[in-house]
């Protein structure tokens, strides 16, 4: 008799919504339903803007998609939400992509969402979290969160309490070693792994040569708290002055941060003196190849971090220079990861110019970082990333079958 396929729910963001972590979910589940031993992919995503749809087409060889749109971003009952579309839908096992401000700006908000994956699992699913920051790590103040310094103790408090409830899942995945370190030490937590990210694509290697037209310098994300594009433009500005380089175009493709409304609004009046700057505002997944691609280089203007960049990793897996700050969980990805840049001092527009120049300026080393950077990326494509969660997968429903999962403590 054959082996029932898994029905796998999926709690997370993915295109067309616009929240965070929705790019690493499109490929996520795009690997995932190419997988022989994967029979159905439930995404409990969040509802979208009237007049948008989740779409995902039947492919021969592709687990279909089902989508229940569940939970709305800033909402207080998403977790309630969660917990029940999920007894509907009865999954085999559950997998929540997520980090600390997933299910609001708020933190009200965003505590009450984190709180689904514990619902969940004590509901009876297999869970696996994979949280791609941890509150130990993040700047509150930066990311806005945190205005003054009892605030932000506070935050501190809610955050570890949250963390533990986090760590009642049946595994929790991280992208960095220090994350592991910390939530083991701190926590004493022994159901914590190390996940690899993963490269987002599968493809032979870019060329490293420019199209013609003048020379980009990208800048992507969401802007306003700890990514601010003030000092890139002013770096952008000297690089212009003197009319010795060829023509320059600085890209700055995203939107703002929820925690920062109007942000690139008042910058574009800010700086609108300023000739070719280029906003094109959020990024469909289907441009996001040309908008890499046309790039010379990719600049992270970022005060602080919150996480495994996935943008660095979608530079690499197109083959682009970078300029950016060694600082917290950057530095950890370049050091443990392989990645390669040229550095600048966060908030020092000269360094950020200087490196900026030293790639533009450099056509053998732009193509040297490029080069590092996409072999830095095939370390481990996200399809094996995707078999070992299901690996995990059939661990949990096997013990979950046999009696031998493990107990929650009684509330």
């Amino acid at each position: 008799m054959p082996t029932p396929k898994l029905r796998l729910a999926i709690i997370t963001t993915h295109p067309p919504g616009k929240g965070s972590l929705n790019e690493y979910a499109y490929h996520f589940v795009r690997f995932l339903r190419q997988k022989e031993e994967v029979g159905e992919v439930i995404l409990l995503p969040d509802e979208l803007p009237p007049g948008q749809a989740y779409h995902f087409e039947m492919r021969q060889g592709y687990a279909p998609v089902r989508v229940i749109p569940c939970w709305s971003f800033g909402a207080r009952d998403n977790a309630l939400r969660i917990r029940a579309a999920v007894s509907e839908v009865d999954p085999d096992a559950v997998l929540f992509n997520i980090q600390f401000a997933t299910f609001g700006n708020r933190r009200v908000a965003a505590t009450l969402g984190l709180t689904a994956p514990y619902l969940v699992r004590r509901a009876g699913y297999p869970t696996i979290v994979l949280l791609h920051n941890i509150i130990e790590t993040i700047n509150l103040r930066s990311a806005g969160f945190a205005n003054n310094a009892l605030v932000e103790s506070v935050t501190r408090f809610c955050g570890a309490q949250v963390t533990r409830l986090l760590l009642m899942a049946d595994l929790v995945a991280v992208t960095i070693a220090k994350y592991v370190e910390i939530l083991e030490s701190k926590y004493k937590a022994t159901n914590v792994v190390l996940a690899p990210h993963g490269a987002f694509e599968d493809a032979p290697q870019p060329s490293f040569e420019l199209p013609p037209g003048p020379i980009k310098i990208l800048a992507f994300g969401k802007f306003g708290t700890y990514k601010k594009v003030e000092t890139l433009i002013e770096a952008f500005k000297l690089l212009q002055e003197g009319g010795s380089r060829p023509p320059l175009e600085l890209v700055i493709a995203g939107t703002n941060s929820p925690n920062a409304p109007g942000y690139l609004e008042g910058i574009r009046q800010r700086y609108a003196d300023i000739p070719n700057i280029r906003y094109t505002g959020y990024v469909a997944e289907q441009d996001i190849p040309r908008i890499f691609g046309e790039a010379a280089v990719v600049v992270f203007p970022y005060t602080s971090t919150t996480g495994s960049s996935g943008v660095l990793h979608q530079a690499g897996d197109y083959g682009k220079a970078v300029v950016l700050p060694y600082i917290g969980d950057l530095a950890e990805v370049i050091t443990e990861e392989g990645y390669s840049g040229e550095f600048f001092e966060p908030g020092d527009t000269r360094s950020l110019a200087a490196a900026i120049a030293r790639v533009i300026d450099n056509p053998d080393r732009r193509r040297e970082l490029g080069r590092q950077n996409w072999i830095a990326s095939r370390g481990l494509p996200i399809a094996e990333v995707v078999d070992w969660y299901l690996l995990h997968f059939e661990t949990l429903i096997a013990k979950r079958q046999t009696g031998n999962a493990r107990r929650l403590p009684a509330t």
